[in-house]
Formats: C-alpha cells, structure tokens, sequence
C-alpha cells in the first residue's frame, strides 16, 4: 500500500526544489486532473466523465514515472504505479463493456444487412445479457473501489504529489536519455511482430498489447519532454505516435470483440443458428483485427523515426 506520509521523491537539498523541473510540472497536472476527476464524480450525472478523467490522469502518472523512474525512489515509484493500475483496470472495466457491446451490435447489424435473422437475434440477444451483467459488476466493483480505503490512500498519495511535484533531474539530458530508452524498447518489441496469416488465425494478440502499451508509454513520455520545452518538442513524432495508437486501439478492441463473440458461442445449449451466427462474427471480428494490423504497419512505416 502506498504510504501517504512519505515523500520519498524530495530531494536531498533541504527541501528545495529545482526551478524548471519538467517532470515535477507534467505530474502536477495530472495530479490536479485527477483530482478533478473525484470532484466530478461527486456531482450528479457526471459519474462517466469522472471515471474517464481518473483512468487518464493515472495513466499519465504512472506512464511518467515509468519511463523516469530513474529520478525518482524506486520503491515508492513501484509500489504507487500498480495502485494507478489497479484504480485504471477498475475504472475501465465499466467502460470496456458497453464499448465492446455496441461494436458488436453494430457488427452483427451490418452483417446481417439491417434485417437479422433468427439466428442473429439470438446472438445478439445472448451477448446483451452477458455483457450487461459483465458491466453491472464492473459498474459496482467501481464503486466499491472509490469507497474503499485503498482507493482513498491512492488519492491521498496524488494529493500529496499535487501539493508538493518532485525534483528536476541535476542534468536536464536525463530526460531526453530515459525518453530515448523507451523509444529503442517500442522499436525492439514492434520488430518482433508478426503480420503472418497464421498467428492471426491463432489469435496471437499478446505482442500487438504490448506494443500498444510501449506506445502510449512513449506518448507520455514526449509529453513531459514538452513540458520541459514548453512547447510540442517533436510534432511530428506526437501525431504519429498518436495514430499509431489509435491503429492499435481498433486492433485491441476488435480483439476483445472477437474474444466475446467465441466465448458466447461456447455457452451450452445454444441453438446451431445462434452458434453460427456468432462464429461469423467472430471470423468479422478477427478480419477487423486483420486491418487494424495493417494499418498500424501503414502509419508505423511513413514516419516513426528509428
């Protein structure tokens, strides 16, 4: 559990901070963010804005202090970012649901040309009902989540880091370095990827995830380099790495799409229609995974620098 009377990122020079410190400024914001994000959610109807808000700015934070660790206190660094990750995975299952569960109608709708037959009736309806509950209990352990003590001590921790940013590195190259080490870890894990036919039909997502997260990684890292510049450092680097992850966003959900699509087909004593109608959706899905793929590789090619 992250440790509220600790502030280990302090520096060692009598409590004074550096001016300039980029770093420090980036989680400052995303700190306050987040802390907007729980004022939103105690308003009435802004419960699905607040959650976005929160699962963005934890992002942020934990993204930033990934790739900057090194100027940070390791220990309390680790221990913070897997409470971000579980606020963001709690917050997000909520969302994963409803977002997953209308592709798939739209899916199932345009297959079957806006007139669905028995067949995709059924499935429809079946993924309705699972997908609902799914989301029921996401939407509850949500708020259980936000009420509990551990979620509390997470807010307190981002207070704290809104209150009082940590210190600039002594050298101001470190951040361009440790950015540049996660931009060589985002380049080894896009060469191993596989656009084989094969690993598709074998569902071999797992490498394309982790690009997809190495990428985000990288966005913020280049965003605490603004920060530091006071102004977009690499434009060019930011729209591509912005498309690039939204390539890999389509790929990751038509992933999931086709993941549910197969799981409600192995439901027991559905009728051969219902699992037919739901294994072509599963084949749509995989096709559209298929193209996400491709995409990514268009974007990836025109101008990620090496």
């Amino acid at each position: 559990m992250v440790q509220r009377h600790r502030d280990p990122l302090l520096a060692e020079r009598g409590g004074q901070r550096p001016a300039g410190d980029a770093l420090g400024r980036y989680l400052h914001r995303q700190a306050t963010d987040f802390l907007r994000g729980l004022r939103l959610h105690a308003e009435a109807g802004e419960a699905a804005g607040a959650a976005g808000l929160l699962r963005s700015a934890a992002r942020r934070i934990s993204g930033a202090l990934e790739v900057y660790g090194p100027l940070t206190d390791a220990d309390w660094s680790d221990a913070f970012r897997a409470e971000l990750a579980w606020v963001t995975e709690t917050l997000g299952r909520e969302y994963v649901c409803e977002a997953r569960l209308a592709r798939l109608r739209g899916a199932l709708h345009r297959l079957s040309c806006g007139a669905p037959d028995v067949g995709s009736a059924r499935a429809g309806a079946l993924l309705e009902r699972q997908l609902t509950l799914a989301r029921n209990r996401a939407h509850s352990a949500a708020l259980q989540a936000l009420g509990s003590a551990r979620f509390h001590a997470v807010a307190d921790t981002v207070a704290l880091l809104s209150a009082d940013p940590p210190p600039a590195p002594a050298a101001r190259e470190t951040l361009p370095l440790l950015a540049d080490r996660a931009h060589r870890r985002l380049l080894d894990a896009v060469g191993v990827l596989s656009y084989d036919t094969e690993a598709l039909a074998l569902g071999e997502d797992g490498p394309w995830h982790r690009v997809r997260s190495l990428v985000r990684l990288r966005r913020y890292a280049q965003e605490v380099l603004d920060e530091q510049h006071g102004a977009e450092a690499e434009p060019a680097l930011s729209i591509h790495l912005l498309s690039a992850g939204q390539a890999l966003d389509r790929h990751r959900d038509a992933a999931g799409a086709a993941a549910a699509a197969a799981s409600a087909a192995r439901t027991p004593r559905i009728a051969p229609a219902t699992a037919y109608a739901l294994g072509v959706l599963h084949a749509d899905q995989r096709h559209e995974v298929e193209a996400a793929r491709f995409a990514f590789g268009r974007v990836w090619q025109r101008g990620v620098p090496s």
